[in-house]
């Protein structure tokens, strides 16, 4: 796949379905995958886990790493991120790193979210943070490279979607680059 996308975040609120879905399309792909909430500092998790939400200071050394990882692809395979990225300046940050990114945007509303955060088991994300994810969110939509999913369609659904929109993305870029050509 010729595409002028090597590297995609998978993006929205907490309990959106970044990480089931970060992995199918890295699978379907045959992408790195990188989950975001590894990178966090102790410090950061340990905050987020007493229901405290994170500033911009404590999220910007977890964007510097993340951005690194969206800078080095591994070999020839892509790269998939799962990040929240909820605001424009964090998504630019990640642009920063890899001019060649694109987001993958689960919209989904705060019942929704607020539900699924509440059932999953073993995550460190308190549900008490779900309503400041939402008051943080600046929706992407809008941006360059943004395509934007329903993220209560099944994870296998929205993995083909993310598929096709590269290929579309890799079609448009070859008929750029032949009409540039001519």
């Amino acid at each position: 796949m010729t595409c002028d996308i090597d590297a995609i975040v998978v993006m929205g609120v907490s309990g959106c379905g970044k990480s089931s879905v970060g992995e199918a399309c890295a699978q379907a792909l045959g992408w790195v995958l990188h989950e975001g909430d590894a990178h966090h500092a102790p410090e950061s998790i340990a905050k987020m886990r007493a229901g405290v939400p994170l500033t911009d200071a404590d999220r910007a050394g977890w964007l510097d790493r993340l951005a690194a990882l969206l800078a080095a692809p591994s070999g020839s395979a892509g790269v998939v991120l799962t990040c929240s990225a909820l605001r424009r300046k964090y998504r630019d940050r990640l642009r920063a790193g890899n001019p060649r990114v694109g987001f993958v945007f689960l919209a989904l509303d705060y019942e929704q979210a607020l539900q699924r955060v509440q059932t999953r088991a073993g995550h460190f994300f308190s549900p008490a943070l779900v309503a400041d994810q939402f008051a943080t969110l600046e929706s992407p939509e809008g941006e360059p490279r943004v395509l934007t999913l329903d993220a209560t369609r099944p994870v296998d659904e929205l993995a083909r979607s993310v598929v096709q929109w590269l290929r579309g993305n890799a079609a448009a870029s070859l008929s750029s680059s032949s009409g540039d050509s001519a």
